[in-house]
């Protein structure tokens, strides 16, 4: 069977680790084939043409040939980009890559999703305040995912979500009213306004954004079936210090 190849890819680098003694394993994900793992030959000799592009947070363009689970990776190209992300824009984008590469399953293409990803990347480049940001594109995973959510309607009754009513968040189900002496402590159980302000991406008030954080990590926790993220670990760790 003939070797199958593709070219003019549009690409980012999700994560790479060393492969033999002077190659590169390199998670990628594209446009218009999703995510897929890549073998850089050489990638880390002296004068290789791949040296210092295979960079994360920067739009790539690539080419890869081959047919068997890893595909070798031929040529890449840095495709004009952002300044790299720094301090806590860069543990975000880190968190933004880790959670790609644990929900969305390889050669399952998203265009829409890679597009939103670029805005992503461009957006915490340039400084924009990482929460926001963050929750916009959980938003968007979850929904290419087939888990868009429910933000404006109790999902029992279908009624309008009351801002000062509170909500327990069902995953597979949507919000539904908590019942009597329900806890906040769950981060599942939320007032209406922070379910409405997720609908609206308004996070103005910070206890309104603290409560959004909160329940849209709980829902990732679920989709990650209670699975760490690392990247997770590593901000909490900081912030502690």
């Amino acid at each position: 069977m003939p070797s199958r190849r593709i070219e003019h890819e549009a690409a980012f680098v999700l994560h790479s680790h060393p492969y033999s003694e002077t190659s590169l394993l390199v998670e990628a994900f594209s446009r218009s084939h999703g995510r897929l793992p890549l073998v850089a030959k050489g990638a880390r000799r002296q004068g290789s043409s791949l040296r210092g592009v295979l960079l994360a947070f920067q739009p790539l363009t690539i080419a890869w040939s081959g047919r068997g689970e890893v595909r070798t990776l031929v040529r890449c190209e840095w495709h004009g980009g952002y300044p790299l992300p720094r301090g806590e824009a860069l543990l975000c984008g880190f968190y933004v890559n880790e959670l790609v590469l644990r929900l969305l399953p390889r050669e399952d293409p998203h265009e829409r999703l890679f597009d939103h990803y670029a805005v992503t990347v461009a957006q915490l480049a340039q400084g924009a305040a990482g929460g926001p940001v963050l929750r916009a594109f959980e938003r968007r995973l979850l929904q290419e995912l087939g888990y868009a959510l429910t933000l404006d309607r109790d999902a029992a009754t279908g009624a309008a979500i009351e801002p000062e009513r509170l909500y327990r968040y069902e995953p597979e189900r949507g919000p539904v009213p908590a019942v009597n002496g329900a806890s906040t402590d769950d981060p599942r159980v939320v007032p209406g306004r922070v379910l409405l302000a997720l609908a609206q991406d308004d996070y103005a008030d910070a206890s309104t954004a603290a409560g959004a954080r909160q329940l849209m990590g709980a829902l990732i926790d679920h989709r990650l079936d209670r699975q760490t993220l690392h990247s997770r670990t590593v901000f909490r760790a900081l912030q502690n210090l």
